[in-house]
């Protein structure tokens, strides 16, 4: 009798096997004539090789599904399963879904400026997303750098954001540097959580296939084969820009976001972002979005609050 071993490293062993096993008992179900063990990190089968090499091919499919879906439930695993297709399907894009988030949630643009951004960055490897609090900037640009990570399109998510000090001096926050720097990294912390997974995005933070860090420690680094998203671009110096912007390296994808009406630098200072959209606004490979109130997709009140301090701005 012939042994195929199955080490799972692209999928949490509980996410495949099921709760107490139920996915594996659907496959000792189809595959009747093997015996299927699963412990650990370890799937073993046991029987002819021709059965065997089919079995593996489908446990392959059930892990890129749930990677994809971030579900396996008993009608997908069966669905698979039964099929006579061995290879995995090449799904079409046309549903608009960017990420199937944890637990089958759909994220897909909300809006036609996010629509927009979207469709820029199938064309240009740098994009400007520029607007008010609210619009979805920073979510979709995380939705589409983990698309981008699930397809292998880049090895690694690079997110960053200027720490600054906004009504707060970090010296007199608790913790060491990374605790005091946390708060400031929350909403990209928010974004991933809805996309990825907690083990696996874990996983990802400690291998460094992800990575969250303040706009300082990109200085002096090449960023090559990564979706990299400067967050709250508008908090950052001219000279802080430019480093940022220097780092794209070879099958680099860059997102900048920000929003010019909430910008915490110290009075006369220049933001490097509103520099860059004036001087690279003819650049070819370069798209510049700008998204209003009506891309607003929290709470209808955050629409009516924009207007109101635009008025009062524009007096």
């Amino acid at each position: 009798m012939n042994e195929r071993l199955i080490e799972l490293t692209d999928i949490n062993p509980n996410d495949l096997f099921g709760p107490r096993n139920s996915n594996v008992d659907i496959l000792k179900k189809y595959y009747p004539k093997l015996k299927i063990v699963a412990r650990g990190t370890k799937l073993k089968a046991f029987g002819e090789p021709e059965i065997l090499d089919v079995f593996e091919k489908k446990v392959q499919r059930l892990i890129i599904h749930f990677n994809k879906y971030n579900k396996l439930d008993e009608n997908s695993i069966e669905r698979i399963v039964a099929s006579d297709d061995v290879a995995p399907k090449n799904h079409a894009k046309s549903d608009g879904v960017l990420v199937h988030g944890v637990g089958g949630k759909l994220i897909k643009p909300q809006s036609p400026n996010q629509q927009k951004m979207v469709d820029n960055m199938q064309k240009n490897d740098m994009l400007f997303a520029v607007g008010p609090a609210g619009t979805g900037k920073t979510y979709t640009a995380v939705a589409l750098a983990v698309r981008a990570l699930k397809e292998k399109e880049v090895k690694r998510i690079i997110l960053t954001r200027p720490a600054v000090e906004s009504g707060e001096k970090l010296g007199f926050l608790p913790g060491d540097m990374k605790e005091k720097l946390d708060p400031y990294m929350q909403p990209l912390y928010d974004a991933l959580r809805d996309m990825i997974p907690f083990e696996r995005l874990d996983s990802y933070l400690e291998k460094g296939v992800i990575q969250i860090a303040p706009l300082a420690f990109m200085r002096g680094r090449t960023l090559d084969n990564a979706f990299v998203i400067l967050d709250e671009g508008q908090n950052t110096t001219h000279s802080q820009m430019k480093m940022f912007l220097t780092r794209m390296g070879k099958s680099a994808k860059f997102i900048i976001t920000g929003d010019p009406g909430q910008i915490d630098l110290p009075h006369r200072q220049v933001s490097g972002l509103k520099e860059a959209l004036l001087a690279l606004k003819d650049v070819k490979g370069i798209s510049m979005v700008y998204l209003d109130d009506k891309d607003v997709v929290r709470h209808r009140l955050v629409t009516h609050i924009i207007k109101a301090f635009k008025s009062i701005e524009s007096e």
